[in-house]
């Protein structure tokens, strides 16, 4: 990878650079609106909801919110990784890009890395842990890279990529911690400030009214300029897009906040905030499979600065399917588990839920949220909203809703 010491610094010019650098390589994603969504985030959570939590008993948050997805999972590889991934080649000089790269990925890194190289005529050789699955496989394997299987655990993986490195010479690209892969990453923080602020402008009604803020220049290149977005909210794994994001916004006025979920341990970023000290090590089978990754070093130092990421927080696994299916049945829009922590968080989390309705007042926030990828299977989603024999048959129509069989010819 290139070396760090000569890496751009992390700042938002650096990350408006990275655009210009990836701009023809990738997918300006579009930003959507879902009324049904706003509104259930505008509307107070129910007395049960709030049953086992420090908010029992307590009048529920009244928040107004207006949502606004930015759509990675449209992006290509079906992911954002394929922004960093083309970037981190971009950086990368001729005489590196002869000796082809590898890594180790489970899943969207891997293909995004071989899609990359192909793309720039690079060989790739991509480690991949035998419990990957057979659809991030043949994803990978369909961009032409050279894939190698190892054992799942981060040591077996090293260990294989080690191998390539000195049988092969490649440069190891890494799935987040690195800057350039950071600054490729927050290039979606760009598009989605400029893309909501379109947005309301062709129509108020969608969001709060714009704000001036001072600080980071309009794409006018006015420095006090007015500000459409309040606060963007993204996942976090290993923190390359967190801190991206948080990176491409400073200076905006704009808040960004991170989401996890809490399985298993997998809030290693709430827990270390907490402590003060990030986690080095996550062992978890949260169904948010891309975020089953502690924060790596570099993006831990952007997302434990409160000036730069406002707050992280943690949703289970039943409310990211709660928000998974609204996504799917409401908006028509594919994700997969790990997308929707965020909007998780803004529809269940009281606790952000009470900070926005106390600092955006009757006014409300616009509030970004980032659908960070949809590579998942029918399968796996059937799997995992599988429901019991009647109430499936109920769903599909062949019960009524006093549980009788009537075969009717009704139309549509």
């Amino acid at each position: 990878m290139a070396d760090i010491s000569k890496c751009p610094p992390l700042s938002r010019s650096s990350v408006q650079a990275a655009h210009n650098l990836i701009r023809s390589n990738i997918h300006l994603t579009p930003v959507l609106t879902c009324q049904t969504l706003t509104d259930i985030a505008s509307t107070p959570q129910s007395p049960e909801a709030l049953k086992g939590t420090e908010y029992e008993g307590k009048e529920p948050a009244r928040p107004k919110i207006n949502l606004f997805f930015k759509c990675e999972n449209l992006q290509k590889i079906g992911a954002f990784k394929a922004r960093g991934a083309f970037h981190a080649l971009a950086r990368l000089t001729d005489e590196e890009l002869e000796r082809g790269v590898v890594t180790h990925s489970s899943g969207n890194h891997a293909q995004a890395l071989a899609l990359a190289a192909r793309t720039r005529g690079v060989k790739a050789h991509i480690v991949m842990p035998t419990i990957s699955t057979p659809s991030k496989i043949a994803g990978t394997k369909s961009y032409g890279a050279d894939v190698i299987f190892s054992g799942s655990t981060s040591t077996e993986r090293e260990a294989v990529v080690a191998d390539v490195i000195a049988r092969t010479g490649a440069i190891l690209v890494p799935p987040y911690d690195h800057p350039d892969i950071i600054l490729g990453q927050g290039t979606m923080a760009l598009e989605l400030e400029t893309q909501v602020e379109d947005l309301i402008a062709r129509n108020s009604e969608l969001g709060a009214r714009q704000r001036i803020v001072n600080g980071a220049k309009a794409r006018n290149g006015d420095v006090r300029h007015k500000q459409a977005l309040h606060a963007v909210i993204a996942p976090c794994g290993g923190g390359g897009m967190l801190s991206g994001i948080a990176i491409a916004l400073e200076g905006t006025g704009i808040t960004v906040f991170g989401a996890e979920p809490e399985f298993e341990g997998a809030d290693d970023a709430v827990r270390g905030l907490a402590a003060g000290k990030r986690v080095e090590s996550v062992k978890t089978l949260t169904i948010a499979d891309g975020l089953r990754t502690p924060v790596g070093e570099i993006p831990w130092t952007i997302i434990s600065d409160k000036k730069k990421v406002r707050g992280v927080y943690s949703v289970s696994e039943e409310q990211i399917k709660a928000a998974m299916k609204l996504v799917m049945e409401r908006m028509k829009v594919f994700v997969e588990p790990s997308a929707v922590v965020g909007l998780a968080v803004v529809l269940y989390d009281e606790g952000f839920r009470r900070l926005v309705e106390e600092e955006s007042g009757e006014e409300g926030w616009n509030i970004g949220v980032i659908f960070s990828g949809g590579n998942t299977t029918l399968e796996a989603i059937a799997k995992l909203f599988e429901a019991p024999e009647e109430k499936k048959e109920r769903a599909e129509g062949i019960l009524g809703k006093d549980g009788e069989r009537v075969a009717e010819n009704v139309a549509g």
